[in-house]
This record gives structure tokens, C-alpha cells and sequence, in this order.
């Protein structure tokens, strides 16, 4: 299981949707660099993170079935396509590429603001800036300010840089060219609910991938519910 942005192994609802495909699977779940209990060795490359999941399949025996949520799904794939030996099946639910014109101009704004943040150790402001791009209003934001789980989050701030900078990239298109070079059977995921770019996005991957099937889950977010998701990768990866 491999995450994205501003979560660990243990947030969230991953343990919910690990305890469900255990009862199918061996399920490992692992904590990204920079996060819980991985140190943050510098400078950062995506290509660590890749051998970072390499050594955990050989761990794991060898080979395995990956799944990836959100910029998750983006270091998923970038993986499968470089050990594709190894990943005998990917499954990923909304990786946030965008190819709206609008969406990239923006998000090249964001990433030059992120960078500003995190290099004057703003973290707080990070991660504000951050949730303002997903569309959370202000007041909520300043609300969230105040709750016990933002410092967490504050911990977390500097891999908004690795998913956002290094993962997904300055840019935030599609990658159909990398996409046409994965060899391995991939299930490409949106919800029903989600923004609509998600969508989008899961079609034109779904095309570029020679071997990728659709799926789309009726009434669901980009935070999905484990006991919706949890289904769909068993019979995908059982199969």
C-alpha cells in the first residue's frame, strides 16, 4: 500500500482497508521517507522512493500486487513501470494529474509558493497552502489550525515537496507516455463524487496503459471508504 501527500501507514482509513485485504492477502503497509517512523536521508529523489518499495517487495518474497492512492498512485506507477518484473499487478485510485490548461498554470503557482513556504520553515503555511489548492475554504482551514491533529500534519510538511515537486512534478499533465510503456495489468480508479478532473484523468490513463482496465465507485471522493474500495481490489488482484 503506498500513500500520498500528508498521510502515514497508520492515518486515516488505511488500517481499515489493510485489515479487509488481509483477510485476502498479505498486506504490507510501510511509512513513505519523511514520515512516522522512515527518516528523510537527503537530497530526495523519486528514484529512492522507488528503490525504497523495490526493497520492501524483496522483502516481502519478491514480488507483489501495488496498490496507490492520490500522488500514492503516482509513485505507484512510476514504480511498476521501473520493476515491472516485480509488480505483478497495480491498482490506483485518483492520482491528481491534470491536464486543464487553468489546473497547470495554477498548480506551477503553487509549487513556486510551496517552495517559498517550506524554504523560509513555514510548515503550518504549507500545509494551509496546500489544502486552500484542494479548495478548502479559509475558515475551515484556520478551524483545523487549532485541532490537536494539525501538528501532525506541521510533521509532515516537508514531503508535500516530494509528492508535489518530485512525484506528481512542476508540470501536473498526464504522463500517457510513461503510461504506454507499463507491462503490467493495472485497475485505474475514480470516485462517482470526486472532482471531476479525477475522472478524467483515470479515462486517459486507462487509454494510455495497454493492459489497465476503469472503474468507477458510485458515490465516492478522493477519500474513499475502505469497505467500497476494499472489493474491487480484491477481485482485481484475486483474478
Amino acid at each position: 500500500m503506498v500513500d500520498g501527500a500528508l498521510s502515514t501507514r497508520v492515518t486515516g482509513s488505511k488500517p481499515r482497508l489493510a485489515g479487509l485485504l488481509a483477510e485476502h492477502f498479505t498486506v504490507y503497509r510501510y511509512d513513505r521517507r519523511g514520515r512516522g517512523d522512515s527518516g528523510d536521508t537527503q537530497p530526495y529523489a523519486v528514484k529512492r522512493e522507488i528503490e525504497d518499495l523495490d526493497v520492501l517487495i524483496e522483502k516481502a518474497g519478491g514480488s507483489a500486487l501495488v496498490y496507490g492512492h492520490s500522488s500514492g498512485g503516482c509513485l505507484a506507477l512510476d514504480a511498476a513501470a521501473e520493476l515491472s518484473d516485480k509488480v505483478r499487478k497495480l491498482a490506483i485510485y485518483e492520482p491528481p494529474y491534470n491536464d486543464d490548461p487553468k489546473a497547470r498554470a495554477a498548480w506551477t503557482v503553487y509549487i513556486k509558493n510551496l517552495s517559498d513556504t517550506l524554504a523560509d520553515d513555514r510548515r503550518g503555511d504549507a500545509v494551509a497552502l496546500f489544502l486552500a489548492s484542494e479548495g478548502t475554504p479559509a475558515a475551515e482551514i484556520e478551524a483545523m489550525r487549532q485541532q490537536p491533529f494539525w501538528a501532525g500534519m506541521e510533521g509532515l510538511a516537508t514531503t508535500l515537496a516530494h509528492d508535489h515537486m518530485g512525484v506528481i512534478g512542476s508540470d501536473c499533465g498526464i504522463p500517457t507516455d510513461r503510461a504506454r510503456r507499463l507491462r503490467v495489468p493495472t485497475l485505474v480508479m475514480a470516485g462517482g463524487a470526486s472532482y471531476p478532473f479525477m475522472l478524467q484523468t483515470a479515462t486517459t490513463l486507462s487509454k494510455a496503459i495497454p493492459d489497465a482496465k476503469l472503474s468507477t465507485l458510485d458515490g465516492q471522493g478522493h477519500v474513499v471508504d475502505p469497505e467500497s474500495l476494499a472489493p474491487l481490489l480484491v477481485e482485481f488482484f484475486a483474478n
